[in-house]
């Protein structure tokens, strides 16, 4: 993962001046789109920190506009009565809400269907609502947007997959680039006629010439949409995955290969549907789909696959925001958001890196970026009970709604979060996430967590002198330098948690007093 953030404001680090306070982002503190697809209609609210928000709410109603369009070239008359229902249903929760206003955009089918116009026009009389047709090239545009909001700064090759359309858009450094659009999606590949060959001829044929207009593209795959997430459950249920989180989840072209096999001669669809959590409507496409990704990864031999739980409606979202909050890193504005709302005492994550940042300072940039998360994290899950605030603390890191982390990165943050109440990481319910990381990984986060332990021990007021670190890693040895208001601080507790620091670093510890 790419994360590139522009140049902060205030002390010129991640802890620059936050933006959800400003008045342009709190007019994206809670926002409602609606997207209407050909086989689901799904409404989301956003809300909480405007560059990282999380899911206030999420519904989604599998309607199946898009069945059986190419051979009518109408709407699915059922599809259209549960549709229009949905959206009555969401303009009515939107009002609930205080939503001022829902952004509702309609894509392939509604834009492919002889009474697309009259269905819009039924939704505007019932609703009141205004449903925005898009084609696909505006499509794509914007799933890669949503790409963007998760992954600011990458670089790749964005497929948005849905019923009867599959999008693809170029991304790099922050902008979108060549789009095209094709029939690929499952609900049309339905209807293409010769059967299981003149399927796979048909595929073939148009992704040779999406290769054609979209040239080489041999970075990351980022993959959007219902069945792409689909066929991820059933790879991490062939592998044995243990984080069953969807955003960031890694493929390689051999795993997508052999995965569509794995589907392709599975025999009880409706079994592995069930181990998998997917809906017996979505399940109907995945055998499908899983051929189309099969030729995508073929046809353009991607470097790295990566799943996105970020798409058109996060892309709509982003369309919605100044550069300037464009370019910061979800991540740390999301810690930052969660401290300000939860912890009890906001602005003291900043004071804590400040203290602990002797002792990484020859940490990779990405690294560091991780740990000025943590100590925004520290204090957030203070209101869990004590014998499970550690467990809390590393499932919150692990699986919330946060972008801009990989898999690794999650347990990474979360030991760490774990390691802040707790020293022994062993004898929990999470230890088959572990394995996620390496020995050495596991150690750092260690560090870091007790090292947060220690370092939440010196709560005092904003502006008082603490003291300092000193770590001189060749010798092995740890200095702790107090001023004499901190001293008073240092007591039995203090002690013990510092010498378990120093245990971790395989360290000598001296405390000394600092001179007024």
């Amino acid at each position: 993962m790419n994360v590139s953030v522009s140049p902060q404001t205030g002390d010129g680090s991640l802890f620059g001046k936050p933006l959800f306070d400003d008045p342009s982002a709190r007019a994206l503190s809670r926002v409602g789109v609606v997207d209407v697809g050909s086989n689901s209609v799904r409404l989301v609210v956003f809300d909480g920190a405007a560059r990282s928000p999380a899911y206030f709410y999420n519904e989604k109603i599998m309607c199946a506009l898009g069945a059986g369009l190419s051979d009518t070239g109408h709407l699915n008359p059922e599809g259209r009565v549960r549709a229009l229902d949905a959206l009555t249903r969401f303009q009515r929760l939107a009002e609930g809400m205080g939503l001022s206003d829902l952004s509702v955009v309609a894509t392939a089918a509604v834009r492919d269907a002889s009474d697309g116009l009259a269905f819009r026009s039924d939704v505007l009389r019932k609703t009141g609502l205004n449903v925005r047709v898009i084609d696909g090239r505006e499509e794509a545009r914007l799933s890669a947007q949503g790409v963007l909001l998760g992954w600011p700064g990458s670089y790749g090759l964005v497929c948005d997959i849905g019923g009867s359309s599959m999008e693809l858009a170029e991304i790099s450094d922050g902008e979108v680039g060549r789009r095209v659009t094709s029939d690929l999606g499952p609900l049309k590949l339905q209807t293409v006629k010769g059967g299981k060959k003149g399927r796979r001829a048909h595929i073939k044929a148009v992704m040779e010439r999406l290769q054609s207009e979209m040239g080489a593209q041999r970075d990351r795959l980022f993959l959007v949409g219902g069945s792409w997430r689909a066929i991820a459950r059933v790879d991490m249920h062939r592998r044995g995955y243990p984080l069953h989180v969807l955003h960031e989840y890694r493929m390689t072209p051999q795993a997508v290969q052999r995965t569509a096999k794995f589907i392709r001669e599975h025999e009880d669809h409706e079994a592995l549907r069930g181990a998998c959590g997917i809906s017996s409507a979505r399940m109907a496409l995945v055998p499908l789909a899983a051929e189309v990704l099969w030729r995508l990864v073929k046809t353009f031999k991607p470097k790295d696959i990566a799943v996105s739980s970020y798409g058109i409606r996060e892309g709509m979202l982003y369309e919605q925001m100044p550069q300037r909050l464009r370019d910061r890193d979800p991540l740390i504005e999301a810690c930052r958001f969660a401290e300000a709302k939860d912890a009890r005492m906001p602005g003291f994550g900043k004071l804590l890196y400040q203290f602990i940042e002797p002792i990484f300072k020859s940490a990779p940039e990405q690294r560091k970026r991780l740990i000025k998360a943590a100590c925004l994290l520290h204090d957030v899950s203070w209101r869990a009970h004590p014998d499970y605030r550690a467990e809390v603390c590393f499932d919150n890191a692990t699986r919330a709604n946060l972008g801009g982390l990989k898999h690794s990165e999650r347990i990474f943050l979360g030991l760490a979060l774990l390691h802040r109440y707790t020293n022994k990481r062993e004898g929990t319910h999470f230890e088959g996430l572990y394995d996620l990381i390496d020995d050495k990984t596991k150690r750092d986060a260690e560090i870091l967590g007790k090292a947060m332990r220690f370092g939440a021990m010196l709560w005092m007021e904003k502006d008082a002198e603490r003291g300092e670190f000193r770590w001189f890693p060749k010798k092995r040895e740890l200095e702790l330098h107090l001023s004499p208001d901190a001293m008073p601080l240092f007591g039995e507790v203090a002690e013990a948690r510092l010498n378990s620091l120093a245990s971790s670093l395989g360290a000598q510890v001296t405390v000394k007093k600092r001179r007024r």
